[in-house]
C-alpha cells in the first residue's frame, strides 16, 4: 500500500478549510492545513462578514442619533471620527483573526504557510520549495474579486470591497458598480457617513436574487437617504475628468455619464483556484469553480472541496457545513452525508435588513413548485411603528395542499434575526397553521409572522 505524508491535506485556512481540519483532527486523521494568503483568517474574518458588519453598525448608530428628534430626544449636532470608526473595526477583526491563528497553531494538525500547486492527484508542490503527499485533499481556497468587465475601468482606477474595509479616509463622492449584497451594504454605509453616493446596477432591480418587493423597498430607502440609484444599465466606458473618475452607461437607450472622486467595483467575486493546477489532479472546474457532487466530492473521488471556491452559495455557515460534510464522507463512505440546501438562509445587512430562508417566490415560479404566499407590512405593525421602522414586509410561502412552510422572507427591522423563527419552523417542517397558533409576546417584532401564517392557514 502506498504511504502518504498525510491522510488529509486541507488547502485554505478560512471558515470552510478550518472546519474540515478540526473535524479531521477530532477523528484522529493525520492532517495538514496549507495557507498561502498574506493574512490568516479567511474572507469572512478579514474582509467580509465581520469588518463590514462592524462598519454598518457604526453607520446605523450615527443614523439613529441624527434622527433622535423622532422620539423627542435632543441629540444636538452629530459628528464622527472616521479614524475611530475604522480603528474599532480593526481592533475587533484583530481579535477574531488572532483567535483563528491560535486555533490553527494549537497542535491538532500541522499548519504550513505556503501556496500549493498540484503536481498529480496525490502530490502538491509548495511555494517554500517542498512537496507533500496526501491520501485525501480538501480544496477550500475561497474567492477573490471578479475581473473587471472592461479595460477602461483599469485606466480610470477603482477600489474593491477588499480596499473599502481598509480605507483611511472617506472620499467626498463615490460611484458603486453593482447592486448585490456587497454593493448595497457599502452604498448605505458610505451615504450615511456623508459620502455623495451613486449606485449603478446592470439588472432591473437591486438585489436581483431576491423577490422584486425586496429590491423595490431598498431602492426607495436608498433614494430617501440621498443615494442616486440607476438600474437596468449597461456599462460602456470609464475614464477621468480632472481629479474625478467617470463612468458612462446606457439606460433605456440613453447614455449617461457620472463622475466621483472614487469608484467602488462591487460586481461580485470569483473562485480563487487559478494557481492550483487542478488539471494535474483530474479535478474538473467550470469558469474556475470546482465542480462537486452533493457529498462535496470532486471529479477526483479522493479530492473534496468546500466554501466559495465551489459554491453554489458563498455563505460562511454553508462553507462550514461543506467542510464537515467532506470529512464525514472521507470517514464514512458507506453512510455518506449529502448537502441539503432546503434551509438556505441569505441576509443582507442594509437597513432595513433583507433576509430569506428556503424558496423565494421568484425561485418557486422558476422551478414550477406550487405555492401560496401571503405577506404583511411593517407599517401596520405595533412594535415596528414604535421603532419608526415602517419599511418592508414579511412573507411566507406554503405548500397549497399540506400547509408546510417552504419559504420565508423579511425586509425590515432586524430581518436577519427575525428570519430564524422561520428557519426553526422549517427545520421541524411546521405548517402555517402551527406557526399561527404558536404563542408570540406582544408587542414584539416577531409576532408579525403570525399574520401571513393566519392568512395562509385560512386558505388551506
Amino acid at each position: 500500500m502506498k504511504r502518504f505524508d498525510f491522510e488529509v491535506a486541507v488547502i485554505g485556512a478560512g471558515s470552510g478549510g478550518y472546519a474540515a481540519a478540526r473535524t479531521a483532527a477530532a477523528a484522529k486523521l493525520k492532517t495538514v492545513v496549507i495557507e498561502g494568503g498574506r493574512e490568516i483568517g479567511g474572507l469572512c474574518i478579514l474582509r467580509g462578514c465581520m469588518p463590514t458588519k462592524a462598519m454598518l453598525y457604526a453607520a446605523e448608530v450615527k443614523h439613529l442619533a441624527e434622527h433622535a428628534a423622532t422620539w423627542g430626544v435632543r441629540a444636538g449636532k452629530i459628528s464622527f471620527d472616521f479614524a475611530k470608526v475604522m480603528a474599532r473595526k480593526d481592533e475587533q477583526i484583530k481579535d477574531f483573526a488572532d483567535f483563528r491563528v491560535k486555533q490553527l497553531n494549537d497542535g491538532r494538525f500541522k499548519f504550513i504557510r505556503a501556496n500549493a500547486r498540484f503536481l498529480d492527484a496525490h502530490t502538491v508542490q509548495l511555494s517554500n520549495g517542498k512537496k507533500l503527499t496526501s491520501k485525501y485533499f480538501i480544496i477550500a481556497t475561497g474567492s477573490r474579486v471578479a475581473p473587471v468587465p472592461f479595460p477602461q475601468l483599469n485606466d480610470a482606477g477603482f477600489i474593491t470591497s477588499d480596499d473599502a474595509v481598509a480605507l483611511q479616509r472617506l472620499p467626498k463622492s463615490l460611484i458603486i458598480l453593482g447592486g448585490g449584497a456587497i454593493a448595497c451594504e457599502f452604498a448605505q454605509f458610505f451615504a450615511r457617513f456623508g459620502v455623495q453616493t451613486t449606485l449603478i446596477q446592470r439588472s432591473e432591480q437591486l438585489l436581483k436574487e431576491f423577490d422584486a418587493d425586496a429590491g423595490a423597498t431598498i431602492k426607495t430607502v436608498f433614494q430617501r437617504e440621498g443615494i442616486q440609484v440607476f438600474t437596468g444599465t449597461k456599462l460602456v466606458d470609464a475614464g477621468r475628468k480632472g481629479k474625478l473618475k467617470t463612468i458612462s452607461f446606457e439606460q433605456t437607450g440613453q447614455r449617461h455619464t457620472v463622475a466621483a472622486e472614487e469608484i467602488l467595483f462591487a460586481l461580485g467575486r470569483t473562485p480563487n483556484t487559478g494557481s492550483l493546477a487542478l488539471d494535474n489532479a483530474g479535478v474538473k472546474t467550470e469558469a474556475g469553480r470546482v465542480v462537486t457532487n452533493e457529498k462535496m466530492q470532486t471529479s477526483a473521488p479522493h479530492i473534496f472541496a468546500a466554501g466559495d471556491c465551489c459554491g453554489p452559495h458563498e455563505i460562511v455557515h454553508i462553507a462550514i457545513q461543506q467542510g464537515e460534510t467532506a470529512i464525514h464522507n472521507i470517514l464514512k463512505p458507506r453512510t455518506p452525508r449529502k448537502m441539503d440546501y432546503r434551509l438556505l438562509i441569505s441576509v443582507v445587512f442594509t437597513e432595513p435588513q433583507v433576509a430569506t430562508v428556503g424558496l423565494t417566490e421568484k425561485e418557486a415560479v422558476a422551478k414550477k413548485i406550487p405555492f401560496i404566499a401571503a405577506s404583511y407590512p411593517f407599517n401596520d405593525h405595533g412594535k415596528s411603528l414604535i421603532m419608526e421602522a415602517k419599511d418592508g414586509l414579511v412573507k411566507l410561502l406554503a405548500n397549497p395542499q399540506t400547509g408546510e412552510i417552504i419559504g420565508g422572507s423579511c425586509v425590515g427591522p432586524s430581518g436577519g434575526e427575525l428570519i430564524h423563527e422561520v428557519v426553526a419552523a422549517m427545520a421541524k417542517r411546521m405548517t402555517v397553521g402551527e406557526l399561527a397558533v404558536m404563542p408570540h409576546y406582544h408587542p414584539t417584532l416577531a409576532e408579525i409572522w403570525t399574520y401571513p401564517a393566519e392568512e395562509l392557514a385560512e386558505k388551506i
